[in-house]
């Protein structure tokens, strides 16, 4: 058999070419470099977020505590406040009522004063007449004798 006829012809042996492979392996070793860099500085900076964010839903759960206890006690104050309002109606409505009674009485008084002042003198009149009669009656029965002692002029006794 017949030996297989020579390779062809190549570029040349192997030969490893050291400065332009180092300025490829170079550039990817200071992207490999740069990446870590950004990918610590994410980290940090991740971190960093995630603290502020937990600070701030935990100053923010404080902050609905202190305002739900806040909002509580305005309530509370609010229904005694309108429990008071709702007494103190009551109470004006019954002064309001008894201020009126106390008037209506005040008037039925003063209309009675009236009435007396307006009729004093006639009655003043007729109890001195009744007194007057009582004592008359008292000396008639004592054995006084009146028959014929005029005490007031007759109306409807005519001038001649």
């Amino acid at each position: 058999a017949a030996a297989p006829p020579p390779p062809p012809e190549t570029w040349g042996a192997y030969t490893v070419k050291s400065e332009e492979s180092n300025g490829v392996i170079a550039m990817i070793d200071l992207l490999i470099k740069d990446l870590t860099k950004e990918l610590t500085e994410a980290e940090a900076e991740e971190k960093h977020s995630q603290e502020d964010y937990e600070t701030m839903m935990s100053d923010s759960a404080d902050k609905r505590t202190t305002d739900s206890k806040a909002l509580e006690e305005k309530m509370s104050a609010k229904a005694a406040m309108e429990a008071d309002l709702l007494a103190h109606g009551e109470a004006h409505k019954g002064a309001i009522k008894e201020l009126m009674a106390t008037e209506k009485y005040i008037a039925s008084l003063h209309a009675e004063c009236d009435w007396l002042i307006q009729f004093f003198e006639t009655r003043k009149a007729a109890r001195s007449d009744e007194v007057e009669s009582l004592k008359r009656a008292k000396s008639v029965l004592s054995g006084a004798d009146y028959a014929l002692i005029q005490t007031r002029a007759r109306g409807n006794l005519r001038r001649r």
